[in-house]
């Protein structure tokens, strides 16, 4: 056996071991009691915005591509949710303190106008999750609302 088809074999049988270490799913069957959008009563069309956009990421549950059964995909798409969920968890929103509610609040307002969220990364691939002008102008609108109304407690 030559030395390339030995190489390639080795590759091989790496790539396959690889396919039996698989990262723990980001999946919870618990009610959310903390979830931002039912803790603050958040209007519908503002609740599917998020949850089509943001919650994949952003939260307790996330709804997995088929190709995230590939290794090593499947490793870099958990480091970029717990990434994500370090950042902000939407279903752990109302454990954080008024002062961190708010700060995340504004940067929510601030990703959505900049353009920074969602990711473009991951819109490329789902396309459900960009938002129209009139998508955002909803989400900002509304988390200027709670701004004002946290800032006021």
């Amino acid at each position: 056996m030559s030395r390339t088809k030995k190489i390639m074999l080795v590759i091989l049988i790496v790539f396959i071991a690889m396919q039996f270490v698989r990262p723990a799913p980001n999946s919870s069957n618990a009610v959310q009691q903390e979830d931002m959008v039912t803790h603050f009563n958040v209007p519908a069309n503002v609740a599917g915005v998020l949850k089509t956009s943001c919650y994949d990421c952003h939260s307790n549950n996330t709804s997995y591509p088929w190709y995230s059964n590939i290794q090593p995909v499947g490793w870099l798409l958990a480091k970029h949710i717990k990434d994500g969920k370090e950042e902000l968890n939407f279903n752990q929103f109302t454990t954080y303190s008024s002062r961190r509610q708010l700060s995340k609040l504004k940067s929510i307002r601030n990703s959505i106008k900049d353009g920074s969220m969602p990711l473009a990364s991951y819109t490329l691939i789902h396309k459900e999750a960009n938002l129209s002008e009139k998508s955002k102008a909803m989400v900002i609108e509304w988390t200027a609302i709670r701004i004002d109304s946290l800032s006021k407690e």
